[in-house]
């Protein structure tokens, strides 16, 4: 296909197609004349990528260049995750020194006993609520993470269907990112409905210290 089809069936303007291949985000077509190049559903496909991972998640040109990177070059599916979790959850690289609590709920709950950016942010956050006072109970600690156990199993077992790495990137994007922010409303709500279960009907509407609303 055209250039011009390619934008019209992707939704992408003809200009930001050309930024992408300038940015080496999307491969050059095959040429057909001096001026004129034949685009395939290879390039459909990772415009629809490269539209999840900027307008979804949020990433700059530079972060979708090293994922799309990876799929280019064949990466192990297991290390397409880890990169992307590092991305969107800016994870740092694994670090020693894991405390207690995090050693009682990995047991807890079954989950592999390795280093990893994942970890190491759960320890990291531990202690500072340790240093603040507030650390959950083991027993809050690992209701929460059976919780989000289930949560993860469902979101794993839908990259896991992805056909191809393409795929498989923006299904995880979006249950890294948007699908994360669901589970947040979704607290909020449930939070709200057994306070509600606890104590009583709240008066309808924002609270006190909500905001104003935009243009008052």
């Amino acid at each position: 296909m055209k250039l011009s089809e390619l934008s019209d069936r992707s939704g992408t303007p003809v200009a930001t197609i050309k930024f992408y291949l300038r940015e080496g985000l999307l491969r050059p077509g095959e040429p057909v004349t001096a001026t004129r190049a034949d685009y395939g559903p290879a390039h459909l496909t990772r415009l629809g990528t490269i539209s999840t991972l900027r307008r979804a998640v949020g990433l700059s040109v530079a972060q979708v260049r090293a994922v799309v990177g990876l799929i280019d070059e064949g990466a192990d599916r297991i290390e397409v995750m880890k990169a992307l979790q590092a991305v969107i959850q800016r994870l740092d690289a694994p670090r020693p020194g894991r405390t207690a609590a995090g050693n009682q709920v990995v047991a807890a709950v079954g989950w592999p006993d390795v280093p990893t950016g994942a970890r190491a942010a759960l320890d990291a956050h531990l202690e500072s609520m340790a240093a603040l006072g507030v650390m959950p109970t083991d027993a809050q600690l690992t209701a929460y993470a059976r919780a989000v156990d289930h949560i993860a199993a469902a979101d794993v077992a839908n990259a896991v269907e992805a056909e191809d790495l393409e795929e498989l990137v923006a299904r995880a994007a979006v249950g890294m990112h948007m699908n994360a922010e669901l589970v947040q409303r979704l607290l909020a709500l449930a939070q709200t409905s057994r306070s509600i279960m606890s104590y009583g009907r709240a008066a309808p509407g924002p609270s006190r210290l909500s905001p104003p609303a935009p243009g008052r």
